[in-house]
């Protein structure tokens, strides 16, 4: 409870009578008394008194008498709060800073400290933002100052000329030694998409603060999610472009580490992340159909609908051991460019489609045998297999034979004939390829279509995922060295894209199985899958195994491995959480417990980029005072270092008086007040007035009656 003073404030005046009759009144009396003066009567200075005091009486004088209440003076404790304030320790010392100068202030009874916290905002340390919303509050004249607690690093410091606190001190208090020195990357652009098997640049700057003189060049870590770090010497202080290659598609994650600068007080911003798409430029797929079928419209309709495909499509009209007597000059086909396709440019192609096809003498072995060493070194086949494939002249007996996941029942047994509906294996039902395929129920009933033919096939190798109500395989999927091939052995598919008894999901079982074929990331069997979403890292795994619960390995950007426990949440399918703040690199890796494929396949690690959630309070993490100097000293402040001299005295000074000193803070004294009364006391009461009138009026006539008296001669 503040005090209470009381005090004469002024003298006023309330006439009885208007002011010019007063006036009037006063004249009078002086003009009557100027007879007695000149002729030197001894009453006359009598009478002017009583005219005095009657004209006075007349005016009312009366004095203001009021009753005020002081009223505290309010002090503001700025405490940073923001990211840049989590570094060596300075948000403990700034908030034992507080807790001792909220604890001073109690022994103030004429102060009120009140705190303001700065917190994280996505543009950096706004403390001025939140000093003006604190200021709207407080009255300008009870404002006895600012005390800042702060790495100095904010980011809306104004001019001098539109500081708020043009009439009260600002203190800083920061939590350091002194002047620090950081080094930092800065990521100045980067594309979100690049070309597969092409470059993509990425334009970086490292930037050394608190340095008066950078000079010289810095060593930069380049890692390109699990390839080999790569080194590069990058200037200080100076943009350099740094070329990535983009080997596949999907997500590249690159991130770029400067070397520490000696003596820089942290390495958290040492660090940059980019994230880049691949994607295919054109996809170049050759398509190669036997003698015309109804399934060859389909292919290209799915093919051609793609604006990324470029489609290069074969098919054998007449192949060569037809002999109807036509001479060759007035035929009007093209001769099958065989040694272009499957010798100069076989390796161009990203996908070969064999729809039908039988040899028929066409291919020399010497380009099966290229077409076996394409998908050993890294092509992709699908062959979609009709009766032909059970023929002598198929594929199936060619060198071919060595990258195929079956080989055919030979004869008119290796064709079946009949209605049926296409059905997912158990595998089928979990591998990526024909997973919740649109039709496709669980109790193992499909709404599509049926099919009427399909082939028979022995020593299958590799992922059947499709097959006939008997079980005989239909979709078979395998890897051969490092390229991939696909088998569907049943011409029926178009019937599904003429939507025959409901039709079925041709085009996205299509699409999926060649994009299989091409390593698309999203579509892998045994596969880690890391996102981060508000401030959590959120893991899934995909396994071809029944259970993929377990555990993985979860690298943090500062190199600590934790293990992450997935959940089980359907069949061959896990995910798990945990919180990820660090921005950087995080690392998610099968450990030694997690689930494999079912070839032994350990999944490929995931990476993924965490961006600070504030860019700006990260570039630049040294402590200090240059940014908000120029405010300080400008209203009479001071600046003081916490690791060096400790918390400084918290003191009340008047105005004109220094508001800080070494070890000691002051907050102004402004006396406000708040008046809770005003008494009116007149200064000449009426019965007072007549007392003093009447007396005076005596005395003259006293003075004025003896004066004949006096001036009688002596006997």
């Amino acid at each position: 409870m503040m005090p209470v003073g009381h005090g004469i404030a002024a003298l006023s005046f309330d006439p009885a009578l208007p002011l010019w009759l007063v006036a009037a009144i006063g004249a009078a009396a002086v003009l009557a008394s100027l007879p007695a003066l000149l002729r030197g009567a001894r009453g006359w200075p009598w009478r002017v008194a009583a005219l005095a005091v009657l004209a006075g009486w007349l005016s009312g004088p009366r004095l203001i008498r009021e009753t005020w209440q002081n009223l505290p003076d309010i002090g503001l404790l700025v405490l940073d709060q923001s990211a840049s304030m989590q570094v060596n320790g300075r948000a403990a010392e700034a908030a034992a800073a507080a807790s001792r100068l909220r604890a001073e202030a109690l022994h103030f009874p004429g102060l009120e400290l009140r705190t303001v916290s700065v917190g994280n905002s996505g543009s950096g340390t706004q403390l001025f933002a939140a000093l003006d919303r604190a200021l709207a509050e407080v009255p300008r004249d009870r404002l006895a100052g600012v005390i800042a607690i702060t790495d100095g690093e904010v980011a809306d410091v104004p001019t001098v000329a539109k500081s708020p606190l043009q009439h009260a001190p600002l203190s800083l208090l920061i939590p350091a030694r002194g002047e620090e020195i950081d080094r930092s990357i800065e990521l100045l652009a980067s594309p979100s998409y690049g070309i597969v098997g092409k470059d993509v640049t990425l334009e970086a700057e490292v930037v050394d603060h608190g340095v008066s003189h950078p000079v010289g060049a810095a060593a930069v870590t380049i890692r390109r999610n699990d390839a080999p770090p790569e080194v590069e010497s990058v200037p200080i202080d100076r943009p350099v472009r740094i070329p990535v290659p983009i080997t596949r598609a999907g997500q590249t994650v690159v991130a770029l580490q400067v070397e520490k600068l000696p003596g820089e007080i942290s390495t958290l911003n040492n660090s940059v992340v980019a994230t880049i798409n691949g994607v295919r430029d054109r996809l170049h797929v050759l398509l190669v159909s036997g003698e015309p079928n109804p399934g060859v419209r389909a292919w290209r309709r799915l093919l051609k609908s793609d604006p990324a495909v470029d489609l290069v499509h074969f098919t054998i009209l007449r192949p060569p051991d037809k002999e109807d007597g036509t001479p060759l000059n007035e035929l009007a086909l093209i001769a099958f460019p065989a040694h272009e396709l499957f010798v100069e440019k076989l390796k161009h192609f990203d996908l070969i489609i064999l729809d039908q096809f039988t040899n028929d003498g066409l291919l020399p072995p010497v380009y099966l045998d290229n077409m076996t060493d394409y998908v050993q070194g890294g092509g992709a086949v699908l062959m979609t297999a009709g009766p032909e494939f059970t023929e002598p002249n198929s594929l199936a007996y060619t060198p071919l034979a060595s990258v195929l996941p079956a080989k055919p029942v030979a004869g008119p047994d290796g064709v079946v004939v009949g209605s049926f509906r296409p059905l997912l294996t158990h595998l089928g039902e979990r591998h990526p390829v024909t997973a919740d395929l649109p039709g496709w129920q669980s109790n193992g009933q499909p709404e599509w279509g049926p099919w009427y033919r399909h082939d028979l096939v022995t020593d299958v190798e590799g992922e059947v995922l499709m097959k006939t109500p008997t079980g005989t395989p239909l979709l078979i999927l395998n890897r051969v060295g490092k390229g991939r091939v696909a088998l569907l052995l049943s011409d029926q598919l178009w019937l599904w894209a003429r939507g025959h008894k409901g039709g079925g999901p041709q085009a996205e079982l299509m699409r999926r199985v060649a994009h299989w074929l091409m390593k698309e990331p999203a579509l892998e069997e045994n596969a880690l899958t890391a996102q981060i979403e508000d401030g959590r890292l959120i893991v899934a795994r995909r396994s071809l195994a029944a259970d993929a619960a377990g555990t993985v390995d979860v690298t943090s950007p500062d190199g600590r491995t934790t293990l992450l426990r997935l959940s089980a949440e359907a069949p061959g399918r896990a995910a798990g959480s945990m919180p990820a703040t660090l921005p950087g690199v995080w690392r998610v890796g099968a450990s030694t417990d997690g689930v494999a494929g079912q070839a032994g396949d350990m999944p490929s690690p995931a990476f993924v980029a965490a961006g600070a959630s504030d860019p700006l309070e990260l570039a630049d993490l040294r402590a200090t005072a240059s940014k908000l100097l120029g405010l300080v000293r400008a209203s009479g402040g001071s600046v003081h270092w916490l690791a060096a001299s400790g918390v400084p005295e918290l003191r009340q000074v008047d105005r004109g008086q220094p508001a800080g000193g070494a070890g000691w803070i002051g907050l102004r004294r402004n006396h406000a007040h708040l008046i809770t009364g005003v008494t009116m006391i007149p200064l000449l009461p009426a019965w007072a007035a007549l007392i003093v009138l009447l007396g005076l009026m005596v005395l003259a006539w006293q003075r004025e009656g003896a004066e004949p008296e006096r001036r009688r001669p002596a006997a």
